[in-house]
């Protein structure tokens, strides 16, 4: 799931009263413990909380309208009797249009558990996919060690 806030909505007036979108995106953090496909969407809404515009309320409206069709996905923690660890890793060059850093997660399973993952935007930028990729990989690798 993206989320892009440039030009869809032409009203990008500031809300009379942001209480309901600051409560809003507060419920949606708990979600994440369960729905870290959420977690860039949710992240991205709250850098906007000191100040949300309408534009910000519709791009919440719809993440609201994705987690309504989507009740049915989240994560299982099913029990396994196997230690194989498998790791996962992705990432995403300069997607982010805002400031061109790139977006990077893992996931790392024992036998069939999700037992880590992270999804996060880099704090620096990088000059290729290839160094995106390496940097990726580092992470995952870090994290299994």
């Amino acid at each position: 799931m993206s989320i892009s806030m440039s030009g869809a909505f032409a009203d990008d007036s500031f809300l009379d009263d942001p209480t309901s979108y600051r409560q809003l995106v507060g419920s949606l953090m708990y979600m994440l413990v369960t729905r870290p496909g959420l977690s860039f969407a949710v992240n991205r809404l709250c850098q906007f909380m000191h100040s949300p515009t309408h534009q910000h309320l519709a791009a919440l409206k719809r993440v609201l309208c994705y987690v309504k069709g989507s009740l049915h996905l989240g994560l299982r923690l099913p029990g396994s009797m196997t230690t194989t660890i498998h790791a996962f890793s992705d990432s995403d060059w300069a997607g982010c249009q805002v400031d061109r850093r790139f977006k990077a997660g893992f996931a790392i399973f024992i036998g069939s558990s999700l037992v880590s993952w992270v999804s996060r935007k880099q704090l620096t930028i990088a000059r290729s996919f290839t160094e995106v990729e390496y940097r990726a990989l580092a992470d995952v690798a870090a994290e299994v060690v």
